[in-house]
């Protein structure tokens, strides 16, 4: 068995759902038991290690091999070692089969974890290491919920010349994603006993009339905007609820609203868009931020060196975009020419079968190796 592929399989039994999505106090909820395996796998091939606290309990892994000689330029290796819940017990016990290896987080993005820090294990017991250039794995938290792992990564000063953003990718080299936006809308109206409706006025019914707006006019001025990579930005009405029971006018009615974005849209931008929207329909609500901190579109410049070199080094002649957000835009905001690679394919993340191609692990590795020998 591979030494990538080892790893993985003690990864995916080391549960790290982000907390999040579970209750509090889960025996499988949090990073922590990940990023203290990953210390002492990088510590015993001599890496430099430490932690970065996130939240309590809760901390960012930095594992750096240093350069040679005098340090002149800095890569990141930046997957996130958090994943998304299930409901069987059995997503935590890693299966191999027909050259898959099946579990929670083995492609989304335990993969490009096992695939990544493997490369830089292999770069440490390399008789012959970059001179000029450190190169540093970050196992980041958070990545799940609201990015607060590369958030505070940022936040503190970390600078690179290039990250690569671990996800799964199917090894091809991504430079632009959607960022997303979450909102919610609520409307008011006046309570009122269901056999007397015209002395209230119901909110769910006004409700009904934006969400129609939203999913027709809205979405239609949307596809209107066209990113050449990644297509039109879209919205998406993904909750509703109102009223209290069957025989009470509602006085209140809420929706969320997934809106992504693409580059050059920003968060204020689409608020008053679609305040204006109401307005012009003559519709009243209330407009609000279900999270604080939206994540924005990714667009790298690809005339970066580093980057060019990347996209050469992995046989890749043009760029690819995807639909979904990553920590690589929070980088990329805070400074650092970030893509986008990695083992594994988006159509498994988050499936209650999530698995991935052993064969592309493997590869994926090699890729990484073979990028980090050609580096100054």
């Amino acid at each position: 068995m591979s030494r990538a592929t080892q790893l993985l399989r003690e990864l995916i039994a080391l549960p790290s759902v982000n907390p999040a999505f579970l209750p509090a106090n889960d025996p499988r909820a949090g990073e922590q038991r990940v990023a203290d395996f990953l210390a002492a796998t990088a510590g015993r091939v001599g890496l430099d290690v430490e932690f970065e606290e996130v939240f309590p309990g809760r901390s960012n892994l930095l594992a750096r091999l240093a350069a040679s000689g005098q340090v002149r330029q800095r890569i990141l290796l930046a997957p996130h070692m958090d994943t998304v819940g299930g409901e069987s017990p059995e997503i935590f016990d890693p299966r191999e089969k027909d050259g898959r290896l099946h579990g929670r987080g083995a492609c989304d993005t335990k993969g490009s974890v096992a695939a990544m820090l493997t490369a830089l294990i292999e770069m440490a017991g390399a008789s012959q290491r970059p001179g000029h250039t450190e190169i540093v794995f970050a196992g980041l938290e958070d990545e799940e919920s609201g990015q607060c792992g590369s958030r505070e990564l940022v936040a503190k000063g970390f600078r690179a010349d290039l990250a690569i953003v671990g996800e799964p990718t199917r090894l091809q080299v991504v430079t632009a994603h959607k960022g997303d936006l979450w909102l919610q809308l609520e409307t008011r109206g006046k309570a009122a006993h269901g056999s007397r409706p015209e002395l209230g006025r119901n909110a769910i019914h006004e409700m009904s009339r934006i969400v129609d707006l939203l999913e027709t006019t809205y979405a239609s001025l949307l596809r209107q905007r066209r990113h050449p990579l990644l297509g039109s930005p879209t919205v998406s009405v993904g909750t509703i609820g109102g009223g209290s029971q069957p025989n009470i006018v509602p006085d209140l009615c809420r929706i969320s609203i997934d809106r992504r974005t693409i580059p050059g849209e920003t968060a204020a931008g689409v608020r008053r868009e679609i305040k204006s929207l109401l307005q012009r329909h003559k519709l009243k609500a209330t407009l609000l931020n279900i999270r604080n901190a939206p994540c924005p579109a990714l667009e790298t410049n690809l005339k970066l060196p580093l980057v060019k070199q990347f996209l050469a080094n992995v046989g890749q002649t043009r760029p690819i975009g995807v639909d979904y957000f990553c920590d690589a835009a929070v980088l990329g905001s805070g400074g650092i020419p970030s893509v986008v690679f990695g083992p594994g394919d988006i159509a498994q993340a988050h499936t209650a079968d999530e698995w991935i191609s052993l064969h592309q692990l493997e590869q994926g590795t090699r890729m990484l190796v073979r990028f980090l020998q050609s580096l100054p």
